[in-house]
């Protein structure tokens, strides 16, 4: 037998493409907005992380642009080497000042970064802390370090305190989402910091969905509660408010000036292109120059919230735009995906291991550009077919 027979065993993904309800790999064909096209036809787009609605400003793709002309579409090296451009350092400080960190570092993707900055730090005989509905990227930087790994019950302070009691005097680090991606809510970081004190563990805030969502500037969880100061490490992503892709980590000078030097994720990949950079700072200046835009996106959050726990939707732990519509079975997760998709509304079916066994959801995540008279429309087709479906008050 050949190592890749096993992949032969694998065919459910056929499956549900023969019962006509597969969801993944829909090509679009148009920028990223409120609609988007889909084999030549207009959607609504409910499942973006395009939260403040910036991935097609013209301000950005003019920075984008100009990057491409003066600096060409690649480094065409890594950071380490002769990959760093004046426009990363640029943005470096720019995220350092925004975050209120000393220093921030860019690395090529999110993911990476939390590869990345985790299997550095987490040296043998240390422990890495984490919560259960951590993102995939923090459980495989878990993986990759030496320290061995201790989970706790999600958001659940008394399951984290016995994990760390149970660390003795070893070195800890607590890595936390700050916006959790499939659930929508949000990290207890004050009483994660308490504990955090207590035991002297370091403490690492993933802030992938939460830079321009939580913190009176669009900062983060840190500034969402007033702790930022407690918070030692800090992890972004550019894919989601700031309109292009790539990661940072901020923290110390110290801390990052070892992990520049010791991070393989960092060393052993080309850096993030020059457009790419350029479209991240010009999202900066429009985060931090239009205030409003967070506003109008919790205006979105709220009213839809509301909207759908009065229809009898179970919308979880949610308080934050991604609102999950939870059905529980895959199956008819996927079968409401795709009443929903061939009516013209794309949201994102999220089934297990990307969420707990039985507990798959119809994710929705909101943009500041999201009109109100769309949302309005789109409501009624939600109803119709989690009635349809036995979706609607099935967990009441």
């Amino acid at each position: 037998m050949k190592l890749l027979d096993f992949t032969e065993e694998f065919t459910r993904s056929q499956q549900v493409r023969e019962m006509g309800i597969y969801p993944y790999f829909n090509p679009i064909s148009s920028e990223q907005d409120t609609e988007v096209i889909c084999n030549g036809r207009k959607m609504l787009m409910m499942g973006s992380n395009n939260y403040l609605g910036l991935a097609n400003h013209p301000k950005i793709k003019e920075r984008a642009q100009a990057a491409i002309e003066k600096y060409g579409t690649s480094c065409s090296g890594s950071r380490f080497l002769n990959g760093t451009l004046d426009l990363h350092l640029e943005l470096e400080e720019r995220l350092a000042q925004f975050v209120d960190k000393e220093a921030a570092l860019v690395y090529s993707t999110g993911f990476q970064t939390c590869l990345g900055s985790i299997s550095t730090i987490a040296i043998k005989g240390s422990y890495v802390l984490i919560d259960r509905l951590d993102h995939a990227s923090i459980v495989d930087g878990s993986r990759l370090a030496f320290a061995r790994i201790k989970k706790y019950r999600h958001n659940d302070m008394t399951s984290l305190e016995q994990q760390l009691k149970d660390c003795g005097d070893a070195g800890k680090l607590i890595v936390v989402d700050g916006l959790f991606s499939m659930d929508g809510d949000i990290a207890d970081l004050p009483n994660i910091v308490k504990l955090a004190e207590k035991y002297n563990a370091n403490l690492l805030v993933d802030d992938a969905h939460a830079i321009g969502v939580l913190g009176p500037k669009g900062n983060g969880t840190g500034h969402h509660f007033g702790v930022q100061d407690k918070v030692d490490l800090v992890v972004g992503t550019f894919s989601k408010s700031l309109a292009s892709i790539g990661g940072f980590l901020a923290g110390t000078n110290q801390v990052l000036e070892y992990i520049k030097h010791f991070s393989r994720p960092l060393i052993f990949s080309a850096a993030i292109s020059p457009p790419n950079a350029a479209a991240a700072l010009a999202a900066l200046d429009i985060i931090e120059t239009e205030p409003d835009r967070m506003k109008k996106l919790w205006d979105n959050t709220n009213w839809l919230l509301d909207e759908f726990k009065n229809m009898g939707f179970d919308t979880g732990r949610s308080t934050t735009p991604v609102i999950p519509l939870i059905v529980g079975d895959d199956e008819l997760c996927f079968m409401f995906w795709r009443k929903l998709f061939d009516a013209g509304i794309w949201v994102n079916p999220i089934i297990s291991p990307a969420v707990e066994p039985e507990n798959a959801l119809v994710r929705i995540s909101l943009m500041a550009t999201h009109k109100k008279e769309q949302l309005e429309g789109a409501l009624d087709t939600f109803e119709k077919f989690g009635k349809e479906l036995g979706i609607i008050n099935r967990h009441q």
